[in-house]
């Protein structure tokens, strides 16, 4: 299998399972800075021009949520449960992209990923627009963990990887998680674990 990546958070979600679960991947990094995502190569593979993207033979697969599914079913692993717990995660993996990620997002983007690209400066009204929002959905997600050590169940579930994806940038991004100590709490916990803590290989020498 083949796993394309970059260091930004869709991806993280991915190369995290694969190293938890020690997939037996070969990690291809895409130069986003370069615009390899943008070669009729990778567009060849992914159509969309986005990472990550798996290739197991003939099988082409993207969306980093499902990489994740796909990744914990191949390795029997109870990350992808095999019973109703499914259900559940697939309503986090919604919620999340709809809107807790959705809107942490622009902080990542404006504060991140511009500077980093040299995309310009953040954009004031962006991020005031978004911090309404994720203050609301930041406070879901706090009052669901009350008590709770996992999003789903009481272990460890790609949704868990899914809905913590831009919490490793919350500081360079300034998400406003003051107020939030459960999250807090939880992702320190995900924070303890090495594939998630540190999720990318290194040394790549393979670009696409």
């Amino acid at each position: 299998m083949k796993l394309y990546y970059c260091e930004t958070s869709n991806p993280r979600k991915a190369c995290a399972v694969a190293k938890h679960l020690g997939s037996p991947v070969e990690y291809v990094r895409v130069d986003l800075q370069s615009g390899a995502h943008k070669q009729p190569g990778y567009l060849a593979i992914n159509p969309n021009g986005k990472v990550p993207t798996l290739v197991d033979g003939d099988f082409r697969l993207w969306e980093s949520n499902a990489i994740m599914c796909y990744l914990a079913a191949k390795a029997g692993s109870d990350l992808w449960p095999g019973d109703e717990r499914q259900i559940d995660i697939i309503r986090w993996f919604n919620w999340d992209t709809a809107h807790f990620s959705r809107h942490a997002s622009t902080f990542v983007f404006q504060n991140v990923i511009k500077p980093t690209f040299g995309l310009g400066e953040p954009d004031p009204s962006a991020v005031a627009e978004a911090t309404e929002f994720f203050i609301h959905f930041a406070g879901v997600l706090n009052g669901h963990l009350e008590g709770r050590d996992y999003l789903v169940g009481d272990a460890l579930s790609v949704a868990d990887f899914a809905v913590a994806s831009t919490l490793p940038s919350a500081d360079r991004a300034g998400l406003p998680l003051a107020g939030f100590p459960e999250i807090r709490r939880w992702h320190e916990a995900l924070e303890a674990l090495p594939a998630w803590r540190d999720p990318f290989p290194k040394n790549l020498a393979k670009s696409a």
